[in-house]
């Protein structure tokens, strides 16, 4: 007789499975709380200590830990050493696993679990057992998730047996389960220990979604999301409207929550390939789509909106006049909706609350390894160090903070020319800042006259001073560093351009 030892966690569907392999001639061993399901559903299942001898220990800490277990689960069938050794020993084979581990990543999640919640659902049996069954998978079926009971039902019905390719299939799952559950435990240690870079750096994500395809067509990609993402995040978002989401939907719709989420006061955010093509503030979310819209009107066409603010009748008129690809938002008014839902290939995404995750790490792939570091959300400081004769009005000063954090979001070389609250230049991805600074003039145009400049990094020359003087630039707000600070400022000076040091530099490469 084929014997299944079944303990799961999640009991979803686990009764119709158990009744179905009873009803194929099954033996059905169990424990705890999944024993007690299956029998008061009428379920014949042997009591794990019947087999073992010894009755669960410890709170349940101890129940599956046993030769009993683990030598039914892994002995080689083709092997006689191992089959005389099971038949001196009296141990019964098991075929069949059906586990999954306590719920570590939801205790973790519930804020008002406390650290004790959160040790005793570190599962030690489980991962053993279902670990094993997958070493063994040559001979022993293991499944793990609900939605594979009725494939294996179908096999069980077809050919007596699972296929070798479905246990290799099942294994696989396991191997991937236990790691990325390992990965939340060792997650939460190095936590407790305040640990951002520990000697061994493992990473768990869940496939969301397979796409279409990567950032070019003949690119596979999948979208995967992390443990515990905040809320205001793309991984969290809900699409109300539209097509599947891209590769690069994603990716740029990513960049435009990082760069709105800035901003206190009603933002706009545009983007086009991760880079911002306009920011608006004002004081309402028309008036900051019109300033966004106006900063770049052509690269705006086929782009990515992102709002801090619901989205409106008004706002969703005024952007409906063009094609925009993907609007964010932490929500949508039922007119917006009745409006931009006419579009069949806009999508609209809904994220909720728009909150910035300071935990949240930055990766970057390089060839054999990959970078890490902390996320770049340090916040400018108050005191600003003003460096030149003249001082910033207050209404420059607004202008320049307004751009600062325009900055952060722009590939360096990047600079930001603003008036307003409102980008109406972007100089950026250069590999010379004087360019930056000549493209952001060239795209400001005749508005250039009285606004005000951000640079996310110093300026090693004072060549791009001086032709933000001629051009009209009132303020500049940059980090300093360097080594040509003093002819940087004296030309400034000599423009009578107000200039402000940061000491912090926000390169995005």
């Amino acid at each position: 007789m084929k014997r299944a030892l079944i303990s799961v966690y999640d009991k979803t569907g686990i009764v119709d499975f158990a009744k179905e392999l009873k009803g194929l001639g099954w033996q059905i061993i169990s424990t705890g709380g999944t024993y007690k399901e299956l029998k008061s559903n009428g379920i014949e299942v042997v009591e794990i200590e019947d087999i073992t001898g010894f009755p669960e220990i410890l709170e349940g800490r101890v129940k599956t830990l046993n030769p009993y277990i683990h030598g039914g689960i892994l002995y080689k069938r083709d092997s006689q050493d191992h089959v005389n050794t099971i038949d001196d020993m009296n141990i019964g084979p098991i075929d069949m696993v059906v586990n999954n581990l306590y719920p570590f990543e939801d205790t973790v999640k519930d804020q008002n679990s406390t650290h004790d919640d959160i040790i005793e659902n570190i599962d030690i049996g489980g991962p053993s057992m279902i670990r094993a069954a997958a070493k063994n998978y040559k001979y022993v079926s293991v499944i793990v998730d609900p939605a594979d009971y009725e494939k294996v039902l179908d096999e069980l019905k077809a050919y007596g047996d699972t296929r070798l390719e479905t246990r290799l299939y099942l294994a696989r799952k396991v191997f991937n389960y236990t790691a990325y559950y390992d990965f939340l435990i060792s997650k939460y240690f190095n936590s407790l220990d305040n640990v951002d870079f520990p000697e061994y750096l493992t990473l768990g994500y869940r496939l969301k979604s397979k796409l279409r395809y990567g950032e070019n067509p003949h690119q596979n990609a999948a979208f995967y999301i992390k443990p515990y993402p905040v809320e205001g995040s793309i991984s969290k978002a809900k699409q109300l409207h539209g097509k599947e989401l891209s590769f690069n939907n994603l990716n740029d719709g990513d960049a435009a929550l990082a760069a709105v989420k800035e901003y206190h006061e009603p933002t706009i955010v545009a983007v086009k390939h991760t880079n911002p093509c306009g920011i608006g503030s004002g004081k309402d979310l028309l008036e900051a789509y019109k300033k966004a819209y106006e900063c770049d009107r052509e690269s705006i066409y086929g782009g990515i909106i992102a709002a801090n603010r619901e989205i409106d009748k008004d706002v969703a008129e005024e952007i409906s006049k063009i094609f925009i690809e993907v609007i964010i938002a932490p929500s949508f008014t039922d007119e917006a909706l009745e409006i931009l839902t006419k579009k069949k290939n806009i999508r609209l995404l809904e994220v909720g609350q728009l909150i910035v995750d300071k935990d949240e790490m930055d990766f970057k792939n390089i060839s054999g390894g990959i970078l890490l570091q902390n996320k770049d959300v340090v916040q400018l400081l108050d005191d600003l160090q003003i460096v030149t004769d003249r001082k910033p009005t207050d209404v420059e000063v607004e202008d320049l903070l307004f751009a600062w954090k325009a900055a952060r979001s722009v590939k360096s070389n990047g600079v930001v020319i603003a008036k307003n609250k409102a980008t109406i230049g972007i100089g950026l991805g250069e590999v010379n800042r004087f360019w930056a600074v000549e493209n952001a003039i060239k795209r400001a145009g005749d508005k250039v006259a009285g606004s005000v400049l951000a640079s996310d990094g110093f300026f090693p020359f004072k060549d791009s001073i001086e032709i933000l003087g001629k051009a009209g630039v009132t303020a500049i707000i940059q980090p300093g560093g360097s080594i040509r600070d003093e002819e940087v400022i004296e030309e400034a000076n000599k423009h009578n351009i107000a200039m402000i040091f940061t000491g912090v530099r926000h390169f995005k490469h």
